[in-house]
């Protein structure tokens, strides 16, 4: 194989919670057809897990089994009448996409400018942010069948898609490994700046028509100024997803607690801010050991030395039974747990 196996690998470097945890085997693919290689080896008959930037996974071991490491690269696209389609390999880092989108003129992504990770797991999380989500501009996706050593496409109806949910965390989970990814945005589309504080900030710098590059910039900033810095302080951005829960569910809360923030989905269902619940449990900036619950945002929590990756693990967990307790609603944690 182009890239050999390799035996009990350090990924401490490979995880943004900067985690010591022990691979028992270790692979870096640079060209799709090695899977092909690990098929034909039958090492994918035993444990192994797909890595890509390391940004929404918490070790809380030495991992048994085979990692293997989706590290291709390559962006590419094509114009049809008013769209454009970006093919990106799945080792790219996403906020590299979104600014190769950008500097191309293409709106579509700059709203998720910033996101951890990379290009191979956005449709897995189906990831989003300030008001654009990956399943508005999927078109598809090319993986490699670990059951039967094929390449297939998925089309954008076929990731059963929904609120940071797939099908590749449903049934199948860990079967496909994702190669690449088409993306199909409309040349012509407009900017969004609805969402959270991005039309405050666009005001604050005196823009009043930004553009896709504007919108970004600002995006940018608000992530910064609220979350750390994977490469100074170890987290995996949010651990936490937003919970929906229903209208009656909800409007009997605001009785309760008036301030709750909410997202109204539709007649029927209320999306609620996790970091608001985690803050009003008192976790905001609280700090247990090691680890800490960052003091700009409640949804990440924090490595602030070495801690171990169950320490971090317990920290989430009393933070759960928290807010079930206070609220009567079950956080839902992003995070993968290894």
């Amino acid at each position: 194989m182009k890239n050999e196996l390799q035996q009990h690998i350090s990924l401490k470097k490979l995880n943004s919670f900067g985690i010591e945890s022990i691979a028992e085997q270790y692979i870096k693919i640079q060209d799709e057809r090695t899977l092909v290689d690990l098929f034909d080896q039958q090492l994918f008959q035993s444990e192994f897990f797909i890595l890509g930037g390391g940004s929404n996974v918490l070790f809380t071991k030495d991992y048994p089994g085979l990692i293997v490491h989706m590290a291709n690269k390559g962006i590419q696209h094509f114009i049809e009448a008013s769209h454009v389609f970006i093919t990106a390999e799945a080792g790219e880092v996403w906020n590299d996409l979104v600014w190769y989108a950008i500097e191309h003129d293409f709106p579509g992504m700059e709203n998720m400018a910033l996101i951890p990770g990379t290009v191979g797991a956005s449709p897995i999380q189906n990831i989003g942010a300030y008001g654009q989500e990956l399943m508005h501009i999927f078109y598809s996706c090319r993986a490699f069948d670990t059951e039967t050593g094929e390449f297939v496409t998925f089309s954008n109806d076929d990731c059963q898609f929904s609120y940071r949910d797939s099908i590749f965390k449903k049934q199948h989970k860990g079967r496909f490994i994702i190669c690449s990814v088409t993306y199909k945005l409309e040349l012509f589309g407009k900017v969004n700046t609805s969402y959270g504080a991005i039309e405050a900030e666009l005001q604050k710098r005196g823009i009043l028509e930004p553009s896709i590059k504007d919108v970004a910039e600002v995006v940018s900033h608000i992530r910064v100024e609220k979350l750390p810095d994977p490469s100074t302080v170890g987290n995996a951005g949010s651990f936490f997803k937003n919970p929906i829960i229903s209208s009656a569910q909800f409007l009997s809360l605001k009785n309760q607690f008036p301030e709750i923030v909410h997202y109204p989905i539709n007649e029927n269902f209320e999306k609620i801010a996790a970091g608001w619940l985690i803050e009003q449990c008192g976790w905001k900036g609280k700090k247990v050991g090691q680890v800490q619950v960052w003091k700009n945002q409640a949804l990440v929590i924090t490595n602030v030395g070495d801690a171990t990756g169950n320490e971090i693990f317990q920290i989430a967990s009393t933070i759960v039974d928290d807010v079930q307790n206070r609220f009567g609603i079950h956080l839902e944690q992003e995070v993968n747990l290894l």
